[in-house]
């Protein structure tokens, strides 16, 4: 190679990585810290919410997942596709399908069987998806305070724990009122659906949640400053912090149904469709080219049918249950079911992701 064409193969490589960092600190720009700080400025309204009837939690959860919810999971079919070199279309999308048809119908079949212990695994494992999820958009901001797996292990627990257990701690009543519902779905009987998840709700369990959950924040923060006094940034200490502390009070704070529904589609679900834009080369170009429109625009062309197969399942379990569909409480309860059952194969997909990533490596950079 002559010296001008290695000149020129460097200056496109120096544009390349250049476009790349970009589109992934408009990703975190718009996708995550515009997000957060908007939820910490509802923090005011979420603090009245809990004298509001819970309807109005459900129709905000409805909305969310009309509005972002659903249709963040709906491009899963293409993510091996984009995120790998030697995966082709028709491969990406029949594995993907049989992964979803698999798991989703497990997960169905296990709450007709035994609704409480489903009902229990979902929340384990939303508390590992929405922690997966925000370590990887702490990996897309570039934060250097987790450098290793562990913390960043950690930090999944404190991040995903939020949405799931602090409002058993803060508002056990409306907390228990959904698990009624979903529970509801398959055991007719309204006081037996009543005791069979009584066990969650005992003041034992809510008070070793939010042990647990305090230790391990204040772990997780400390280790971060820790990292801080070594030489790691601290700017992305304070946005980690700042994060959490504004989780912790939302939680705190908002009715569960309605703090769940405005989480769901302004924090979990656009974060990762910020994520998405990024293996997508078209729209992440877009994007780093100041069109957001046009890179959002995109990713709902690849969503649009999907989401709308999701509000079929959601037809297709309300359709299905023993106790039918006859109130609100019912339609959200109904709802979950059909989440729970596409956000185990989601679960995978996000896991493949995060491996072909190195988010979970010691080091690595996203």
């Amino acid at each position: 190679m002559t010296e001008s064409a290695a000149g020129a193969a460097a200056r496109r490589e120096a544009t390349a990585v250049e476009s790349d960092d970009d589109a992934r600190s408009a990703v975190d720009r718009w996708f995550a810290l515009y997000p957060a700080l908007a939820l910490a400025a509802l923090l005011p309204v979420g603090a009245v919410t809990p004298l509001f009837p819970v309807e109005v939690g459900v129709a905000t959860f409805a909305l969310g997942t009309l509005a972002v919810g659903m249709a963040h999971g709906a491009v899963d079919h293409l993510v091996p596709l984009r995120a790998a070199t030697d995966v082709s279309l028709r491969r990406s999308v029949a594995v993907v399908s049989v992964a979803y048809a698999v798991l989703g119908g497990a997960v169905v079949a296990a709450f007709f069987l035994a609704p409480v212990a489903a009902f229990v695994g979902f929340i384990a494992l939303t508390w590992l998806h929405w922690g997966q999820g925000d370590v990887a958009a702490l990996v897309v901001a570039g934060v250097d305070h987790l450098p290793t797996s562990a913390e960043r292990w950690l930090a999944l627990v404190v991040r995903g724990g939020l949405p799931m257990g602090v409002p058993l701690l803060a508002h056990p009543g409306e907390y228990r009122l959904v698990a009624e519902w979903i529970v509801g779905l398959f055991v007719v009987d309204a006081s037996a659906a009543a005791a069979a998840v009584e066990p969650v709700f005992v003041p034992a369990t809510r008070l070793a949640v939010g042990a647990f959950m305090i230790a391990a924040t204040v772990l997780s923060i400390g280790l971060g400053y820790r990292r801080v006094r070594a030489g790691a940034s601290r700017r992305g200490w304070l946005r980690d912090a700042g994060e959490v502390a504004a989780l912790w009070a939302w939680f705190l704070l908002a009715a569960p149904v309605f703090a769940i529904g405005v989480y769901f589609a302004l924090w979990h679900g656009l974060r990762h469709v910020g994520r998405l834009i990024l293996v997508d080369e078209r729209a992440a170009t877009a994007l780093g080219d100041g069109d957001l429109p046009g890179a959002l625009a995109r990713f709902g062309r690849d969503a649009a049918p999907l989401t709308l197969g999701g509000f079929l399942v959601v037809a297709a379990v309300g359709l299905s249950v023993p106790a039918g569909v006859a109130a609100p409480g019912d339609l959200l309860a109904v709802s979950l079911v059909a989440i729970a059952a596409m956000t185990l194969p989601h679960v995978v997909v996000v896991a493949w992701l995060d491996r072909r990533q190195g988010v979970w490596r010691p080091g690595a950079v996203g």
